[in-house]
């Protein structure tokens, strides 16, 4: 496996009664002293306490990162130690997983429309297990890939969800009986069932009906041997999702034994990306300009150096996480009086906005404000509009985890933040 570059992407321990924002105060104070740069701190505990949520509440379903979620390296290196799989949309996603260790047997293409060539890279990296819902696409693999393991994903009802994704992928169930029958036709080998009902999904029950849809494919097999189920992603536990993981938990469960009983035998997956990274990643912005308006009230303009088009896209095109909460680096007095405050990103776009009419103290050029929750779908989609840098990486994990899970051997460069008295091989 690849080691990491030190000044890309430095991996520090966090001795014992040191914290997470010790370590952003230390980078604040040290590494930025006269730059201006946006960063991310990630916390690798943190996903290792999601993973370990996941196996204890979801035992019989194995989790395939999606990697279009969160790309970061140390990111996708961590859930490689704990045994994930993944799910790849392409092939540069197939490519850097490879890269990393991962076997194409941990692998799912799950992209429903996937270009030739990127199929032709899976079958000659032995990439099998991919997904199809049309018969174009069907075409294509029997002509690059012809021993692939399909799985065929089907629309579910996904109307209770932020953001759906059933007016694109998925079969419809009419559909389905004419599909795997002409997969049988191309000798291409079925071997399971996906769905996914949406980011944001607000009701358990969506899940109790598409896996019960999913049954009714298994029921009409065709002749193929049917082995997996992929439930697919969107999974949440952060504000108003915080409890409800928990409860789809119980319903998945439920309805996993009473349609798949585990004497079936079958396998279950999902491709959870948000719940593994979205509270692991807090992300560090600079105040670079400020503009007081005094038409129609005292209103504060704050401009900082990440925005829509870097970390915080998310605010336009993902309601599943819309709403941010930037707040101050600096300690606030409770008697500080707080303004309406509109807080804008770098670039010259007005459409560049973080928060609308936000209550918070006064701010001063070269201020740090600090936003939690920032792993999903922030630092794989930013772009290099107007020629602002994207925000930097820096990971952290305490000595603990680095020691139980042997990750010397992953992350061969290290900044070491250790007590004089433990010592850390590296190999």
């Amino acid at each position: 496996m690849h080691g990491l570059s030190l000044e890309r992407n430095p991996i520090e321990i966090l001795e014992t009664g040191r914290s997470i924002s010790d370590i952003i105060d230390g980078k604040i104070r040290q590494l930025y002293s006269g730059s201006e740069e946006p960063f991310c701190v990630v916390n690798l505990d943190n996903i290792l306490e999601r993973h370990r949520q996941w196996i204890s509440l979801l035992p019989r379903v194995k989790p395939f990162y999606a990697v279009k979620c969160n790309n970061t390296t140390a990111v996708l290196k961590m859930l490689s130690t704990l045994d994930t799989g993944f799910d790849c949309a392409s092939k540069a996603e197939i490519e850097l997983a490879l890269s990393l260790g991962v076997k194409p047997d941990d692998i799912i293409y799950a992209h429903t429309t996937k270009p030739l060539s990127h199929i032709r890279y899976a079958c000659a990296h032995r990439v099998n297990l991919m997904t199809f819902d049309n018969e174009e696409e069907l075409l294509k693999i029997s002509l690059v890939h012809p021993q692939a393991k399909l799985v065929i994903r089907i629309a579910v009802d996904d109307s209770k969800s932020m953001v759906r994704l059933s007016p694109k992928f998925g079969a419809r169930l009419p559909t389905v009986r004419q599909l795997l029958g002409r997969a049988r036709e191309l000798n291409l080998e079925v071997v399971g069932v996906s769905f996914h009902v949406g980011s944001g999904c607000t009701r358990s029950s969506a899940f109790r009906q598409a896996i019960e849809d999913a049954r009714r494919v298994f029921d009409s097999l065709l002749g193929f041997q049917m082995r997996l189920l992929d439930i697919g992603g969107g999974f949440s536990k952060i504000g108003d999702f915080q409890e409800k993981f928990e409860e789809f938990s119980e319903v998945i469960n439920g309805s996993l034994d009473e349609f798949f009983p585990p004497v079936s035998g079958l396998e279950v997956i999902a491709e959870p990306g948000r719940y593994y990274v979205e509270s692991a990643f807090t992300l560090a912005v600079n105040v670079i300009a400020k503009r007081v308006v005094v038409e129609d009230g005292r209103v504060m303009m704050y401009y900082i150096n990440d925005g829509v088009y870097g970390s915080m896209s998310c605010i336009i095109f993902d309601p599943a996480h819309c709403k941010l909460e930037p707040y101050p680096h600096r300690a606030v007095k409770k008697s500080e009086p707080r303004y309406r405050s509109v807080i804008w990103g770098p670039t010259c776009d007005s459409i560049d906005k973080i928060t609308e009419s936000y209550w918070i103290p006064e701010l001063y050029v070269g201020d740090w404000l600090l936003i939690d929750n920032m792993g999903a779908y922030t630092v794989s989609v930013t772009t290099d509009f107007n020629g602002f840098e994207k925000a930097h990486i820096y990971t952290v994990v305490t000595a603990e985890t680095w020691l139980a899970l042997n990750l010397s051997h992953l992350f061969v460069c290290v900044c070491c933040y250790l007590a004089n008295t433990l010592q850390v091989e590296i190999n």
